[in-house]
């Protein structure tokens, strides 16, 4: 039996990763209502998944106000919508998938929490990390006691030069005043994965970080307002937008790239199409000249409930982007990981190192490293058969990251002072 899906927020995530599942499993997932502030995006999806015309909308809002049209509904809208669009969506008894963070207020999520207890629906949310096989392994490799009891965690998000450049200076989550700090919107990713991984519960967080170069004081003689507007620093710029979208070996467009983060900058990306969008919207200002407040670079110490530790850093000073690494520290040995090249190492006291490959214990890396997909699917399954899967990132285990991530910004904004976790 398929499950009905709405689609509210027809972004990358929306409209280019969660939809095209509804055609790889056609059998499991129907996507029967769209909204989105963007009729462009509205129509390309409608046509593409054959949703009438009465059931397309211009916002959330629009849609949920109607009769309930699926059995689910994917939120993938603003950080700052999610909770608004999500009581509106329990109203109406939808199941919820929703796009992290929860919320950037603390406030907001309980009251969500209350609200799906009320109502009885399902709300996942979209840590997709958890269930990548690379994570999976470390979890498997953890809960079968091979290294014992977890006491340190070293771990490292590398958000990329380019990355770090796209979303979180030129792009949507660029100001915490309209969004969310980094700390929510980007590493509460990782603030989940690790309490998950080591099963831990946090007690105290302190936070220290800062917008170190991605201001005007940073910016090179000749830095025009715009890469495209004549700039004399333009050549040794590797934050130039032309680099970055048209001629960037992985990213650009005249490299054969057509997906993110091109399809951000316009639907059917070509180098023509591309070219007009950096000369004239928001991907094309230089990186020194924008409305960005959001740290890049931030260090957060977790403490435990049970004494052992947690220490994570994110950076947007690195050549690869969107790759973690991490070293797992127990009783009987550690782990060392490093998901760009997918391998695992676990190193027992006293005993060879063992390497696993993880490129041989699965096949589809796409998406998150192939968390994307496997998660929607595991949500579908859920719905399906009312039983919760173990690990499935529920509202109520999600609520854990988000109050490390609400105390690692006030810690921040503190200097480092540390913050209880209530």
């Amino acid at each position: 039996m398929k499950t009905t899906v709405a689609i509210v927020g027809l972004g990358s995530r929306g409209r280019v990763t969660y939809a095209p599942i509804a055609k790889q499993y056609p059998d499991l997932m129907e996507i029967t209502a769209l909204a989105d502030i963007n009729p462009a995006c509205v129509e390309e999806a409608a046509k593409e998944y054959n949703v009438p015309k009465e059931r397309c909308f211009t916002s959330a809002e629009e849609l949920l106000v109607q009769p309930k049209l699926a059995d689910a509904i994917f939120i993938c809208t603003q950080d700052q919508d999610h909770v608004r669009e999500a009581l509106m969506a329990l109203e109406k008894g939808y199941h919820i998938l929703m796009e992290k963070p929860i919320s950037p207020s603390a406030e907001d999520c309980n009251k969500l929490l209350e609200a799906s207890r009320k109502y009885d629906r399902k709300i996942v949310v979209c840590h997709v990390l958890r269930y990548t096989p690379f994570f999976s392994k470390i979890k498997e490799i953890i809960s079968e006691g091979t290294i014992g009891d977890v006491v340190t965690i070293q771990a490292i998000e590398n958000v990329g030069y380019w990355h770090q450049a796209h979303s979180f200076v030129r792009g949507n989550w660029r100001n915490s005043n309209t969004t969310s700090p980094m700390c929510l919107q980007k590493t509460c990713h990782d603030f989940d994965l690790y309490l998950w991984l080591a099963d831990k519960t946090p007690k105290r967080v302190s936070s220290m970080g800062d917008t170190y170069f991605f201001k005007e004081a940073c910016a090179p003689e000749g830095a025009a307002l715009r890469c495209m507007d004549g700039c004399k620093a333009k050549e040794n710029c590797p934050f130039d937008a032309e680099k970055i979208y048209i001629t960037n070996k992985r990213t650009g467009i005249a490299q054969g790239n057509t997906e993110w983060p091109v399809d951000v900058l316009a639907i059917h990306p070509t180098e023509e199409s591309i070219y007009e969008a950096i000369k004239t919207g928001p991907y094309g200002r230089c990186v020194f000249h924008c409305d960005n407040n959001v740290v890049d670079h931030q260090i957060t110490n977790i403490e435990n409930t049970d004494g052992s530790n947690i220490s994570f850093s994110m950076s947007g000073f690195t050549s690869d982007g969107a790759s973690r690494y991490c070293k797992i520290m127990g009783t009987k040995g550690d782990i060392t990981a490093d998901m760009t090249k997918n391998i695992i190492e676990i190193g027992l006291f006293g005993q060879p190192r063992e390497v696993i490959d993880v490129t041989k214990l699965a096949t589809d890396f796409s998406g998150h490293g192939g968390g994307d997909v496997r998660m929607v699917l595991e949500f579908l399954e859920m719905i399906k058969t009312g039983k919760e899967p173990q690990g499935i990132t529920s509202l109520e285990q999600s609520i854990n990251s988000h109050l490390v991530a609400f105390a690692a910004e006030e810690s921040r904004l503190n200097h480092g002072a540390p913050v209880e976790i209530g």
